[in-house]
């Protein structure tokens, strides 16, 4: 689910989301209140930290440097959209990032209307000019292998330091879908931007599968990415001290999303 400019940057990760199209306006709204309401919330450890595992290093897509290790951002996240072809997809971006803010308290995210200031840009792009937009980013030579293997609807990159830590990612989302696929697409690549680059057919309730479709920000993805940026999490660390660590973060992680999402705690 992702591109970037791979000529500039040393290190670089990138994946390609498989989304359905052609779903009506009125359908869509429904299908997204359908998922939020029969979506899964109870989950046991082994089940989060198989998908944590998995989500978290790998990459689906990988152009270069090392994936065995933790990926996220160390500093706040501020978001630029650019593309102005359609202000209800601007306002609808807006809208999932303070949703992505108010899930993962220990995450500072917003969107900055200065390009400069940005370390995540969301580019809105017209279908017809998909193409176009994943040449800028990767090439010509690239963007054709990643359009025969993969045929994204959307797609998303980033840059890593030598210490693992995000300094900058790109976000390419078509914005001619409906409302669900754009909304599907919208959340699974600001959050892969965040560091769960990798995806997996294993795990069936993470929209991080390619045969899994949300709209919106599930219960078990907020427990994934929670503990990512639970403080304790560091950046590139291996997978054998994440493991060490987890059984005190999962407690507190399970907390914080029961509470922001009225559920009742897990034990």
């Amino acid at each position: 689910m992702h591109p970037i400019r791979t000529y500039a940057w040393a290190s670089l990760l990138a994946a390609a989301s498989l989304v359905p199209t052609g779903l009506a306006a009125t359908a869509e709204n429904s299908a997204i209140a359908s998922h939020r309401l029969s979506q899964k919330t109870d989950f046991t450890d082994a089940q989060i930290t198989t998908g944590f595992m998995k989500i978290a290093f790998g990459a689906e897509y990988h152009l270069a440097g090392r994936i065995d290790r933790i990926r996220k951002y160390n500093v706040p996240v501020r978001i630029f959209i650019d593309g102005a072809a359609r202000a209800d997809r601007q306002k609808q971006i807006a809208k999932v990032t303070a949703d992505i803010a108010r899930r993962i308290p220990a995450l500072d995210i917003a969107i900055t209307p200065v390009r400069d200031g940005a370390n995540m840009v969301v580019n809105l792009v017209r279908d017809r000019d998909l193409d176009k937009a994943v040449r800028k980013f990767y090439g010509n030579e690239k963007a054709r292998e990643i359009r025969r293997s993969l045929d994204p609807q959307c797609l998303s990159g980033f840059r890593k330091n030598e210490r693992y830590e995000i300094e900058h990612a790109e976000v390419i989302l078509a914005v001619d879908a409906g409302d669900f696929v754009f909304l599907d697409c919208a959340y699974e690549e600001m959050l892969q931007s965040l560091g769960p680059i990798n995806d997996t057919d294993a795990v069936p309730w993470t929209m991080f599968n390619d045969n899994v479709s949300m709209g919106f920000f599930d219960i078990y993805d907020q427990i994934l990415l929670n503990i990512l940026y639970d403080p304790r999490v560091k950046p590139g660390m291996s997978a054998d001290e994440v493991r060490a660590i987890l059984p005190e973060v999962l407690p507190d992680v399970r907390a914080a999303v029961s509470r922001i999402n009225d559920l009742k705690p897990q034990q």
